[in-house]
Order: C-alpha cells, then sequence, then structure tokens
C-alpha cells in the first residue's frame, strides 16, 4: 500500500515537472529567436436592448456579413401597433393644428352673410318706421312711448348689423393664437411620442454594423431572449491579433510599431505584423520565489497585428510563431 502511494506521488510530481516545463517553453523562445503565441479575437456581440422571443435569425455560424446586413428579429407586433396608433394620434393633431389655423369653413362664413343681409333689410325698414312715427309725432298723432318703441327696434337691428359684421371678420381669422399654439405643441408632442415607438420598434430588429465573420451564436429562433443579451458575435479581421509572451528583458526593448513576423502551420510563408501593445505588467511563468536570479522567469504579455487581409485565415486559439526583427525567420 505504501508502495502504491509513493509511485502515485512520483507520477504526480513528473506531471506537474512536465506542465511547468511547458509552460516555460512557451513563455521562453525555441532557440530560433522565435516565440510561441495564439490568435485572439475582440468579439462584437450583437444584442437588442428590448427582450422577447426570437422570431427570425437571418445568419449563421461563419457567415461574411457587411453593415447594414440583417441579423436577426425579435417578436414585435406590440411595438408595431404602438407606432401604428402615435401615427394616427399624429394626423389628428395635424388636423387639429390646420383647422384652427384657417378659421370658420367657407359654410360657416356664407350663414354669417346670410344673417347680415337680413339684418340689415330689418334695419332699413325700421329706419323707415322710425322716420315716419318722427313725422307723426311732430304732428301730435301718436303718443311719445309709441316713437320710443321704433327709436329702439331700429337701434337694436343697427347694432344687430354691427353684431355680425364683427363676426364674419373674426370668422375669416385663425383662432387665437393661444390655441393656435397650443394646438403646435400637440403636434409637437405626437410626434415625439411617434419617435419613440419607432426606436422601440428598430430596436427589435438588429443588423450588422461592421464587417466580419459571425463567430458564434448564443440564442437560436424561437427562445427568449433578455434585454442586452447578446444573440450572436462577429468577428472582424482587424479585430484579430497573436499574443504571445516574452522575457522581461527582451520585452523591454520592444516599441509598439516594431515589425515583427509571424508564422503558423499551414502558412505559405510568414507574414509582417507590428507590435500593437505592451503590458504596463510583468507575469511569473511558470510561478517562482522573486529574486534577482530568477529574473529570466518574467515575461511580459505582447499583442501584435497583421494585415486583416492575412487575419481573415487566422481562428481565435489558433498556436502561432513570432520573430523579431533581429530573429531569424523560416524560409
Amino acid at each position: 500500500m505504501r508502495k502504491d502511494k509513493t509511485v502515485a506521488q512520483r507520477v504526480v510530481a513528473l506531471t506537474l515537472l512536465g506542465a511547468f516545463a511547458l509552460l516555460a517553453a512557451g513563455c521562453g523562445n525555441e532557440g530560433d529567436g522565435s516565440y510561441q503565441g495564439y490568435v485572439e479575437g475582440e468579439f462584437v456581440y450583437v444584442a437588442s436592448k428590448l427582450s422577447g422571443r426570437l422570431d427570425e435569425l437571418a445568419v449563421k455560424r461563419g457567415d461574411a456579413v457587411a453593415p447594414g446586413a440583417p441579423l436577426f428579429a425579435l417578436e414585435h407586433q406590440y411595438e408595431q401597433d404602438a407606432v401604428d396608433q402615435a401615427e394616427a394620434l399624429l394626423l389628428q393633431a395635424e388636423d387639429l393644428l390646420r383647422d384652427k389655423q384657417k378659421g370658420l369653413r367657407p359654410e360657416e362664413l356664407d350663414q354669417i352673410k346670410a344673417d347680415l343681409d337680413k339684418a340689415r333689410v330689418s334695419a332699413e325698414l325700421t329706419g323707415l318706421e322710425l322716420s315716419r312715427r318722427s313725422k307723426l309725432f311732430k304732428e301730435k298723432t301718436i303718443a311719445k312711448e309709441e316713437l320710443d318703441t321704433v327709436r329702439t327696434n331700429n337701434a337694436v337691428g343697427i347694432a344687430a348689423i354691427r353684431e355680425l359684421e364683427a363676426k364674419l371678420a373674426t370668422g375669416k381669422l385663425p383662432e387665437r393664437i393661444d390655441r393656435v399654439l397650443a394646438a403646435e405643441k400637440e403636434v409637437l408632442s405626437a410626434k415625439a411620442a411617434l419617435a419613440q415607438t419607432r426606436w422601440s420598434l428598430d430596436q427589435k430588429s438588429q443588423s450588422a454594423t461592421v464587417t466580419g465573420v459571425v463567430f458564434d451564436l448564443m440564442h437560436y429562433q424561437g427562445e427568449w431572449v433578455g434585454a442586452g443579451s447578446p444573440v450572436l458575435s462577429i468577428l472582424p479581421p482587424e479585430n484579430v491579433k497573436v499574443r504571445f509572451f516574452a522575457p522581461e528583458a527582451v520585452a523591454g526593448a520592444m516599441r509598439v510599431g516594431q515589425s515583427v513576423t509571424i508564422n503558423w502551420d499551414g502558412a505559405a510563408k510568414p507574414v509582417a505584423a507590428k507590435v500593437s501593445y505592451i503590458a504596463p505588467k510583468v507575469e511569473y511563468a511558470p510561478p517562482v520565489i522573486y529574486s534577482q536570479g530568477f529574473r529570466q522567469k518574467l515575461v511580459i504579455m505582447i499583442e501584435v497585428r497583421a494585415d486583416p487581409e492575412i487575419s481573415r485565415v487566422l481562428n481565435p486559439g489558433q498556436p502561432v510563431d513570432v520573430y523579431l526583427e533581429s530573429a531569424e525567420k523560416p524560409s
């Protein structure tokens, strides 16, 4: 039993030693000036700000997309009904504003004109009657009360004429300015409500905003998608980078923009790339006790990027070799 335990401990120790050796090899160079690295991608995750059932999925993994290409659509009948209602309310508000700006209808103006003609005829008759009654009063044929009655009727008729003339002039004008302004604000409010409902409807359908390849699908047709939950991810070629670790002494002499060469299994030939990022901190590989004698164990993460056309053939996780300018490159 003790012997079996000892053998097991040796196996575990050898396994850990092998793992540390591989890690150290990955972080150091291969003796030919190269450093092992791997491909990394910065993904664009596409999501809707609203939740709903995924009704349409227009792409699949590996599809190439360009800006404007439809990606997916969530259920949107509720949002469509809200847009239809907002459009109807806007039309109603605009019709009300136009009505207030125009004044009375032609038919209503014609009615006022007819009443005005009638009042003028009536006032003319009462004027003639007043003239006759005045003559008779002077001749002391009628009483003063009868003359006063006719004079009053004539004055009422003249007042009616003035009233109808004023009503006709007012009817040709739009409504009071405050009512017109209130109607204009109703139109603006209706337009804002329509814009809001259209925005909600637009959020239920998402299109590509970048050029790239559909890398992964997180949801499938028929599933419920929460607000802000990515439905898919896109990998633009310019977002593909190579990451490797160089010793602290080597990385300390490197600069952003420095030229390097990368190579991978199956590549026709090594390709040029440039350093795009140098980590501002060091890491241990493998874990060691920090001392002056173990400084070569400290490594710094470095990222390089190649031309997007080259990056199209690289896949995240793929191992690559990175050669510095002074390193000898394979032919």
